[in-house]
């Protein structure tokens, strides 16, 4: 895709991982997010070759590449000390590293978790021991990115000194990056709000940990203010960020040159396709017609989401 933006939201994956590229090309994105299976269990079946290869057809049909990103699921947590709980966690992260991989996806997003009260050198010693012990036994080129938390408590990575002390930490750094997450970062207390904060906290970014393992962005609002340690996200403009700070992060080169990735509500306000073209709009880029051509075929389509009574969303 030769598209001056990469944008999309997380899709569903019902009725098989093969049918998400279809659902992000019919809500025109031009990258796109999703989980390879059920995100709140910890079983899972395995991936099918003939779902996977489907998959990866559809994906190059569409143009997409490696614009594709895959998510952890929820439940995992490679930072706990509780021994089951750590070692379900490992095998989960393990999978997806591997399902990934089957998929033709570069990118897998992954939570630090919470180290449970154990410490924050408890919690990355644990951490990096998982992630070093999946990328030396999965061979495959799948990159692991660590993506920045809200401030809760007892969380892993709210802070761009503990993401550079983990980084530092592993051993096999040649597949791992960082997703950057703007509630996850307003909430843990950057500034998000208007240009000067942007510019400073994007410049803390890089003098703490380095732009150059940004790979990808989540472009949520916060529906809390500045540092409250809490993961919800809004629709973009909407929340405590507002249309201001976007404006400023979408128009900062270093972010809009990576696959930006909305994990916004799905309301009677705005669904996916409302939240992609707001940040069009934010980031003061014209879209190519054939993108409004798809945004107008689903919003007069009964696939729009909301329409259907449809509620939810991430946070």
């Amino acid at each position: 895709m030769g598209y001056p933006l990469y944008v999309g939201v997380h899709v569903s994956i019902s009725g098989g991982v093969s049918n998400a590229p279809d659902r992000a090309y019919e809500r025109g994105c031009t990258a796109f997010q999703i989980f390879t299976r059920n995100p709140r269990g910890w079983k899972y079946k395995d991936l099918g070759s003939d779902e996977a290869e489907l998959f990866r057809n559809k994906v190059a049909r569409y143009g997409y590449g490696n614009l594709a990103i895959s998510h952890m699921p929820y439940l995992p947590n490679l930072s706990s000390p509780d021994e089951r709980i750590y070692n379900l966690s490992l095998e989960s992260f393990r999978n997806e590293v591997i399902r990934a991989g089957l998929l033709g996806i570069k990118y897998l997003v992954i939570h630090l978790g919470s180290h449970m009260g154990a410490g924050f050198e408890a919690g990355k010693k644990r951490l990096v021991k998982a992630i070093d012990q999946v990328i030396s036994s999965v061979d495959n080129d799948v990159y692991i990115l660590l993506e920045n938390m809200a401030g809760q408590k007892n969380s892993m990575g709210s802070r761009f000194e503990d993401i550079a002390e983990i980084i530092d930490s592993l051993s096999f750094k040649d597949r791992i990056g960082v997703c950057f997450d703007t509630s996850h970062a307003f909430s843990a207390g950057y500034d998000l709000r208007s240009k000067d904060s942007v510019d400073e906290t994007l410049r803390e970014f890089d003098r703490v940990v380095g732009f150059k393992w940004l790979m990808v962005v989540h472009i949520n609002d916060s529906k809390v203010d500045l540092g409250k340690g809490r993961d919800i996200h809004e629709h973009v403009g909407l929340g405590y960020i507002g249309e201001d700070g976007f404006r400023c992060i979408l128009r900062h080169d270093v972010i809009r040159k990576h696959p930006l990735i909305l994990e916004t509500p799905v309301d009677e306000r705005r669904e996916d396709v409302g939240n992609i073209m707001k940040v069009w709009e934010l980031a003061g880029v014209e879209p190519p017609e054939e993108l409004v051509e798809r945004w107008k075929a689903f919003l007069t389509s009964e696939k729009r989401s909301y329409a259907k009574g449809k509620k939810g969303g991430w946070g």
